[in-house]
């Protein structure tokens, strides 16, 4: 578990205010920051190994077929070549177990193959000195395929209708009968398209060979232990000879959490040169090489009395996924939870197309799913002529009837009630087009929003130092949220030590194992982890300082003898530790065993997701919330729509950290943004080829596109949720904000929006 220190990643805080004392709770700017500013920050495609290699993909043109014949002679004489892998001369590798701990089959795994499933997938590989040679020769590979029929998205008419999902059937009363026998009733479709993580940051990898059985990886990573145990899966060698580094990552969104077959075709490239390999995902290569949001599909219906009273809900959905795969988008997550409903009835089916297998982008399910009841609610409230926040305040699920379980915390009353004050709801005229300012049509619209608390385990070592410093090290990782300083700011608090006294070292699969950087759960597993792993140092060192036999302190009773600021009693922890012969004290921890052990198999709890805690365990279910107030501007004359002004609420537990809460609130908030106005995966139907596989046409917000964001905490510490009280602050703050934008654009226009994203054609049309 002992790092080597020749590329440790060190992060040490900048003293912070910490307003009441206490380090933990405190707005203490990002420690990775100024790194980063500086250029300081290595990410993990900057390593430089000597002799390096670069490989280049090569992507199928068609969508549907099978490769017949690859002549690779002309690539094969062009200068720096030194290999060129096809599906006939690609090694086979064992296949590795999924997220979930299980081997698809026995047979071997083939990064490369001859049948293909969508356009962009990967056919061949060519590997040279010089990036810019890879890329000349990539050109000069010639592929002739087999073309067969291929299906395009949820909308082609040889879709079909799919497969059931079991598991995502959810169902309580009559919800059939109850919503034929309702007084107030509709039912409406919602669609949401493609959508893509686009990180920044391209994805890729350097893979590096020691020897025949140790492998090293250079990969951005949100979970360093699950890739790691792909990687050593893949070529069959111990998961302790293969080392994954990952110590900064450039944004990921959930696209960066699993090992892709340009992973594999890099490292076999890598063993077969015997030299370092590095593979570079291009911008257009981002949309195929892995998957985005799957598009999805929703019926719902809503039955109500009169009054507003929700009687049933009848909700059936399909995604797309891919035709040698299985992705289900759970859009039964959110509608099953939010409201209060004596009858209910969800299905989902999955719906096989020619498409690279989608996977998750932030809030996978939930946001999808609330854009669906967030939609329906707001037009069941203008249906029956209710304030479409009153509706959703009648309408308040006081517990959990999907598990019919109590909530851990559920603070959505209340945030509905700071936001509407900040927003000045109460001010809103009620009839559509009924606000405006010139040209401009206003409009104003709600909605909320809610993630599941999702806990597996994760470890952590903190070491006492002879300086009185303080290291932690983890293979958790910082793409951004803040780990680097939440878990530097738990230590201080727990050691009475100043902030900047910590430094913190992570993404390194040779340190302690944690789990994967998303689902809501890093922050609080880890501060979690670290929690523990402080306070039993603290408290060995104190033992020592009693029991020790050249202790000069065992005179001292343990209720007078004090830690903090380096000091152990009236003496530094450094001349203490020298009297004892010791020069550190380190402790190893996790979050939910005082062992370091959370099973009887700790290598598979911490590599897949078995090992976690449900949602409901511990007798209560646990989830985040939020509640979002958005104003539009349409322009009357040219349909263009701008989101003018934000106020959004959370319910996420206790905030570790405000200052990185609220940029993660932000972030999410302006990704909703851009769900609701700009993405869309624009699928050419002839032949099955994403078109605007770039940053120029595949929009995302911008400045330009941002307005002025307030963001509210109304949480309180919930210890049924975690074992410091907070809850998810990165999943929850996209869900509901597309639905809030498309009501606000309702009550401006009078026009309906049901699928997304909402674009000048839409509302012209």
């Amino acid at each position: 578990m002992t790092p080597r220190s020749d590329v440790l990643t060190e992060s040490r805080t900048k003293r912070g205010d910490a307003g009441d004392g206490r380090a933990l709770g405190a707005r203490i700017t990002r420690v990775d920051g100024l790194a980063k500013v500086r250029g300081a920050a290595t990410y993990s495609l900057e390593h430089r190994p000597a002799d390096l290699a670069h490989a280049v993909l090569v992507g199928s043109t068609i969508a549907a077929g099978r490769v017949r014949r690859v002549d690779q002679s002309e690539a094969e004489k062009a200068p720096g070549v030194r290999l060129i892998l096809t599906p006939d001369t690609i090694p086979a590798l064992k296949t590795a177990s999924n997220w979930l701990g299980e081997r698809p089959s026995e047979g071997p795994y083939h990064a490369l193959t001859h049948e293909i499933g969508f356009q962009g997938q990967h056919v061949a590989a060519v590997v040279a000195d010089t990036l810019e040679q890879a890329v000349e020769a990539a050109r000069l590979v010639t592929i002739e395929y087999d073309v067969a029929p291929a299906v395009a998205d949820l909308r082609d008419s040889r879709a079909g209708a799919g497969t059931e999902v079991e598991a995502m059937t959810i169902a309580w009363g009559d919800a059939e009968a109850a919503l034929e026998a309702a007084p107030a009733k509709i039912r409406r479709e919602y669609t949401t398209p493609r959508e893509y993580n686009v990180p920044i940051e391209p994805h890729g990898l350097i893979a590096e060979w020691q020897d025949e059985d140790h492998l090293t990886i250079w990969e951005p990573s949100q979970w360093i232990a699950g890739m790691a145990r792909t990687y050593a899966e893949w070529f069959e060698i111990p998961y302790e000879n293969l080392r994954m580094i990952s110590p900064y990552i450039g944004g990921g969104f959930g696209s960066k959490a699993l090992a892709y077959s340009y992973g594999a075709i890099a490292a076999q490239a890598a063993k077969l040169l015997g030299r370092p390999v590095k593979l570079a995902v291009t911008r257009p290569q981002t949309f195929t090489a892995y998957g985005g949001r799957a598009e999805t599909r929703q019926e719902i219906a809503l039955g109500a009395t009169l009054e507003g009273k929700l009687l049933a809900i009848h909700h059936r959905a399909a995604n797309e996924t891919s035709t040698t795969g299985t992705w289900v988008e759970r859009c039964g997550g959110t509608i099953a939870i939010m409201y209060a409903t004596p009858n209910f009835s969800s299905k989902h089916r999955v719906v096989p197309v020619n498409t690279v297998l989608p996977s998750a982008f932030r809030a996978p399910g939930e946001n999808p799913s609330a854009w669906g009841i967030e939609s329906a609610i707001d037009e069941l409230a203008y249906e029956i002529g209710l304030d479409p926040l009153a509706i959703r305040l009648l309408n308040y699920a006081e517990h959990d009837h999907q598990a019919n379980l109590p909530w851990s915390s559920r603070q959505l009353r209340e945030a509905f009630a700071a936001g509407a004050e900040r927003f000045g709801w109460s001010k809103r005229s009620p009839a559509p087009r009924s606000m405006r300012a010139g040209s401009q049509l206003i409009g104003w619209g709600v909605a909320a929003g809610t993630y599941p608390m999702r806990r597996t385990p994760g470890q952590a070592i903190v070491r006492l130092l002879a300086d009185g410093a303080v290291e932690v090290l983890s293979a958790a990782i910082d793409m951004g949220q803040g780990t680097y300083t939440i878990l530097a700011q738990t230590a201080a608090e727990a050691l009475a030590v100043p902030v900047e006294r910590v430094a913190v070292r992570l993404g390194d699969s040779s340190m302690p194992w944690a789990p994967v950087g998303g689902g809501s759960q890093l922050a609080n597993l880890m501060v979690g982890a670290v929690h523990k792993a402080a306070l039993a140092a603290r408290d060995e060192l104190i033992g020592l300082a009693l029991n020790d036999p050249k202790s000069p302190l065992r005179h001292l009773q343990a209720n007078t003898l004090p830690v903090g600021d380096g000091r152990i009693g009236d003496l530094e922890i450094g001349a203490f530790l020298a009297a004892i012969g010791r020069d550190h004290i380190e402790v190893l921890r996790d979050t939910f065993a005082e062992n370091g052990k959370s099973a009887d198999d700790p290598f598979k709890t911490y590599t897949t997701i078995t090992g976690g805690r449900t949602t409901t365990d511990n007798g209560y279910s646990a989830h985040s919330w939020c509640a979002h107030f958005i104003e539009v501007r349409v322009d009357e004359d040219f349909g263009t729509v701008r989101v003018s002004r934000v106020v959004s609420a959370f319910d996420c537990g206790r905030i570790f950290n405000p200052k990185l809460a609220e940029s993660q609130w932000k972030g999410g908030i302006i990704q909703g943004i851009g769900q609701a106005l700009l993405e869309e995966g624009v699928v050419d139907r002839r032949h099955g080829r994403v078109i605007n596989n770039n940053l120029g046409d595949y929009l995302i917000p911008t400045n330009a596109d941002v307005p002025d964001i307030e963001v509210i905490s109304v949480g309180v510490p919930d210890f049924h949720a975690t074992m410091l009280g907070g809850k998810g602050v990165g999943e929850v703050p996209i869900v509901g904000v597309a639905p809030a934008i498309a009501n606000a654009v309702f009550h401006a226009t009078g026009k309906r929006i049901r699928d997304l994203p909402i674009t000048l054609d839409k509302l012209i049309g």
